[in-house]
């Protein structure tokens, strides 16, 4: 018995040490969005459902819960963050060739379809961030028109 009460205050005390580390949060500001906004020009009810449900995981701002203070949640959260910028990033878009750019809005369109995105794992603590039949529609036709624009670019862009 007296083995297990020193585990156990051992690992108190190393989960009371970690609370004092933590990953680097993602906080950049809006303006990182803008230029996306300004090519793919979605509209208003658009742009709401992006900030609601993607940004978060999907750009340099995101909005973070009162439990990413706690270690190891954090890190959860990071990698969480981090892996949705690396497969679409909404801060990152300038620079992009005009083929990427319609690669990721093929991929947001099928994504979104299937109900992919966002994911269960947001959506259940983010309940506002699920999307309804009418906001799949809407995020939808606004990505197949962003594919038609660069339909007609040159791909070399």
């Amino acid at each position: 018995m007296k083995t297990i009460k020193k585990i156990l205050l051992a690992l108190f005390i190393i989960f009371v040490i970690a609370q004092f580390f933590g990953p680097e949060k993602n906080q950049g500001d809006l303006a990182s969005i803008q230029p996306f906004l300004n090519e793919t020009n979605p509209p208003e009810d658009v742009i709401l459902i992006l900030k609601e449900s993607c940004y978060d995981c999907h750009s340099d701002v995101t909005r973070y819960p009162w439990y990413n203070t706690i270690t190891p949640l954090n890190y959860w959260l990071a990698d969480h963050v981090n892996e949705g910028k690396k497969h679409f990033n909404f801060s990152n878009w300038v620079g992009n060739s005009v083929k990427r750019k319609d690669h990721k809005m093929e991929e947001l369109i099928e994504m979104v379809e299937a109900k992919e995105m966002p994911l269960d794992s947001y959506t259940w603590v983010h309940s506002e961030a699920k999307l309804s039949n009418k906001q799949i529609e809407a995020v939808v036709e606004w990505a197949k028109q962003v594919r038609m624009m660069y339909a007609l670019k040159p791909k070399a862009e």
